[in-house]
């Protein structure tokens, strides 16, 4: 059979099945009971670490995955000593910064509110040489951003990365005027700013690499992610904060894992998920699942800024799409189009000659409001 004839049957087949459902058709995998315990996190040998605990649900289940609440956390190490995590959130349990003994072992301990224990296995710990630089360059209709690090002793080998990306954006209008009281004012500068705002999101991404096929424990200008031309991320001001991280090689095969399971599913040509293999237990039921893989390291961050000034000049950069209208008090009080706080005014309308505006240009809040998308707090890094 050639590839075309394959195909064709493939799509008859598919034909086939569509067209005999007649009834709906849920299968018993998205009714299965499904609550296993989900854990993201490691263990940071110098600094805070910060454990979050979740729950699987099925396919069928809408909103978030709910969050494994009122649980004893704790570090242990493998000369008794123990450190209790606290639950600052729902979910997520903290310790301010440890400073471990990077000769022991140390492993995670769960026990759940309703008496269930887990715990993962004893774990080394990995030194994370430092980062050697963080570049970008402008190619083709992107930035790409790159990071560069090497082991000198040849020990660390497996790396991985995550990074916050913080950005400068402004709203679409500039406005010195305020509703209050039934009344358009000016502003003035005891009044919130809301044009100038930032924004900070964490990479969803999983990104490793390794240099066991090279003589030299050497990682080189690995791209980490990359930016269209006009993303708003790079429209005034970008910067990138990069975490990396030293990998044992069973934590490696877990990551590299877990990476091709979430970007190849989603067609019929995709790989089957593999299976992926934790080093946590349920200790109160050895058969039920565990998903998630404790790792102990200490941790290496370097942080740039990229200008949009420093970009090509024939780029043409983001620009909110945002659109103003007008209203006439002839028609219409300022009640009516700005008591509900849906729409801000921007400008007054005046006759030639005349203080007194006889309407007002306006535009919906989140064109005119930054902070509905951001902070208008300038982060204590920002250069």
């Amino acid at each position: 059979m050639n590839l075309l004839n394959g195909n064709k049957l493939i799509g008859w087949l598919l034909m086939l099945l569509v067209s005999s459902c007649v009834e709906p058709f849920t299968p018993e995998v998205l009714e299965a009971p499904n609550n296993y315990l989900v854990v993201n996190g490691f263990i940071n040998v110098n600094g805070p670490t910060t454990i979050q605990l979740l729950r699987t649900q099925n396919l069928a289940d809408e909103g978030l995955p709910p969050a494994e609440k009122n649980a004893t956390v704790t570090i242990e190490t493998d000369n008794g000593e123990s450190y209790r995590l606290s639950e600052t959130t729902n979910g997520i349990y903290e310790i301010e910064n440890l400073n471990l003994n990077p000769t022991h072992k140390y492993r995670l301990f769960i026990s759940t509110s309703k008496g269930k224990k887990y715990a993962s296995d004893f774990v080394e710990v990995k030194q994370t040489p430092a980062i050697d630089e963080v570049t970008w360059k402008p190619v083709d209709r992107e930035v790409q951003i790159y990071v560069s690090t090497h082991d000198s002793n040849n020990n660390s080998r497996y790396y991985r990365w995550n990074y916050e990306s913080t950005w400068h954006f402004r709203s679409a209008f500039y406005t010195n005027l305020k509703y209050e009281n039934g009344e358009v004012l000016f502003r003035d500068e005891n009044d919130e700013n809301i044009y100038d705002c930032w924004k900070t999101e964490n990479s969803t991404t999983i990104e490793l690499s390794n240099s066991i096929r090279l003589s030299q424990d050497v990682i080189s200008n690995y791209k980490l992610l990359t930016l269209p031309y006009n993303s708003e991320k790079i429209a005034i001001k970008y910067s990138i904060l990069v975490k990396q991280y030293a990998l044992t090689p069973e934590a490696y095969k877990y990551w590299e894992t877990l990476k091709k399971n979430t970007e190849n599913i989603g067609t019929l040509f995709d790989p089957l998920p593999s299976q992926i293999t934790s080093n946590i237990r349920c200790l109160s039921d050895p058969q039920e699942p565990v998903i998630g893989y404790i790792s102990a390291s200490t941790v290496q961050e370097k942080r740039i800024f990229i200008d949009s000034k420093e970009l090509p000049k024939d780029w043409k950069t983001f620009a909110p799409v945002c659109y103003s209208d007008t209203m006439y008090l002839s028609r219409h009080s300022v009640v009516d189009y700005f008591k509900e706080g849906y729409n801000i005014p921007i400008n007054g309308i005046y006759p030639q000659g005349s203080p007194f505006p006889i309407g007002y240009s306006y535009a919906s809040k989140g064109c005119v409001d930054c902070t509905v998308w951001g902070t208008n707090v300038k982060p204590d890094f920002w250069e």
